[in-house]
């Protein structure tokens, strides 16, 4: 509200209302209620906390006072009086319907949901934009790295020609143990199980359901473009081997899942997830463990890298707590901050149209004119051979007067690439399948 002086009546007390109470909700409330003042030093105002949606309101939470806990979110929302609410509960529904309703009665809203806005992000940036109310998400990406609001805010003049990153923690682990302890998948999972990083039912994060959500969010951001989940190109890493990861050593790479959304030439947006060999020199080939990375080349400001923890309680928690604090910030001013932009409304290029680089690995007979033929196959189909590489097929599952052929491709169309290898499964001198994995950063 702005008085007849032309200055903002800004309220000393913001009333806020966490929905969801697990990891990260519990210690964004511990830190809300336990370094007040120095919130309210940084905000301009005193944040209350003034109710936590729980599943069970009877069990305790440590640190968390039992009359602020609730079982019922649609009271805590639509009786609450909240100026500000918080959606951690993750999942559709019922977050979708929480937050819209938060929306329509003014509040401005905070959210680390990744799966809510990949597919319903266009209904509630229109619905926070129609109320005149903020919605921010930091956390919903790459937990405690700032990669949204740089793209919303501090690149927003800048044309972004390429986003590509690691945004699952889980998959980073488990490849990086099939590559510098040479587990296979299974051992690989069942120890990012063990210490926490993957979830017991770990299909989100293997089959790249979670990576595809986040890409859909970022290539939003940096095409101002409308792009839904259902848009992203989807690959898991289920389907990685261990002569996968051995064939990638071969060439100096490791293979990593990267998120990549990038425009064509015909000024579509390509936006996939997948996994891909990324040469060894490249900055996201030196990422480890569970951390998360997001490489970004700009047209004007170049290429930047955003690196550090991508999940876990306390990471999310201070990119939530940070959105918090700048969504105050901007009630006391009397603005808002516009959720997305889709000025460009650009379209998503289907995956067939997708051009990278391919890894082929496949066994032939071993005799004279075998490669030519292979190569000439793939000229055929407009697919040029960058390198190549014959090597003796493993002695104890491979049949004799065999040898192994790795090709690496220049740039290729997809749907070129997948009729060669249609073509040389057909050929009397290809033994089985023909492994293939895009590759980046060579």
């Amino acid at each position: 509200m702005v008085n007849e002086t032309n200055e903002v009546d800004a309220p000393r007390v913001l009333r806020v209302a966490l929905l969801g109470c697990g990891t990260v909700g519990a210690q964004v409330a511990r830190t809300m209620l336990t370094q007040r003042e120095d919130l309210a030093a940084k905000s301009g105002c005193e944040l209350d906390l003034v109710g936590v949606a729980v599943h069970d309101a009877g069990r305790p939470r440590p640190g968390i006072p039992d009359e602020l806990l609730t079982d019922d979110p649609e009271a805590l929302v639509a009786d609450g009086g909240a100026d500000i609410v918080i959606e951690l509960i993750g999942g559709i529904d019922p977050p979708r319907r929480l937050v819209l309703s938060a929306i329509d009665r003014g509040a401005s809203v905070v959210t680390a949901n990744k799966a809510l806005l990949a597919k319903h992000g266009e209904e509630i940036y229109a619905a926070a934009e129609r109320e005149g109310v903020d919605i921010y998400y930091e956390a919903a990406v790459a937990g405690a790295i700032p990669i949204v609001r740089p793209l919303r805010e501090s690149l927003v003049g800048d044309q972004i020609l390429t986003i590509m990153g690691i945004v699952n923690g889980t998959t980073n682990y488990i490849l990086d143990k099939m590559t510098t302890e040479h587990q296979d998948f299974a051992t690989a999972l069942a120890t990012a199980q063990r210490l926490g990083f993957a979830e017991a039912d770990p299909t989100a994060d293997i089959e790249g359901f979670d990576a595809a959500s986040k890409a859909a969010i970022l290539a939003s951001l940096a095409y101002h473009s409308t792009v839904r989940i259902d848009d992203v190109y989807r690959e898991g890493i289920t389907g990685v081997t261990s002569e996968d990861i051995e064939a990638a050593e071969s060439m100096g790479c490791v293979i990593r899942l990267l998120a990549i959304a990038r425009l064509d030439e015909a000024g579509r947006i390509e936006v996939r997830v997948h996994p891909a060999t990324v040469a060894r020199e490249h900055p996201l080939a030196m990422v480890q463990g569970a951390n998360n990375a997001i490489f970004v080349e700009a047209a004007n400001a170049g290429r930047l890298m955003f690196m550090g923890p991508g999940a876990g309680g306390s990471p999310t928690a201070s990119a939530v707590t940070g959105d918090l604090v700048t969504v105050a910030r901007n009630r006391l001013r009397g603005v808002e901050n516009p959720a997305h932009s889709v000025y460009q409304g650009l379209p998503v290029a289907p995956m067939s149209e997708t051009r990278t680089r391919y890894h082929l690995r496949f066994q032939v007979v071993d005799q004279p004119g075998v490669l030519a033929a292979a190569a000439g196959l793939l000229a055929g189909n407009r697919v040029s051979i960058h390198s190549v590489h014959q090597h003796a097929p493993r002695a104890d599952d491979r049949p004799t007067g065999t040898a192994v052929l790795s090709m690496v491709t220049h740039l290729a169309r997809e749907a070129d690439v997948m009729a060669c290898i249609a073509e040389l499964e057909r050929t009397g001198y290809v033994h089985g399948q023909v492994r293939f994995m895009r590759a980046e950063g060579l």
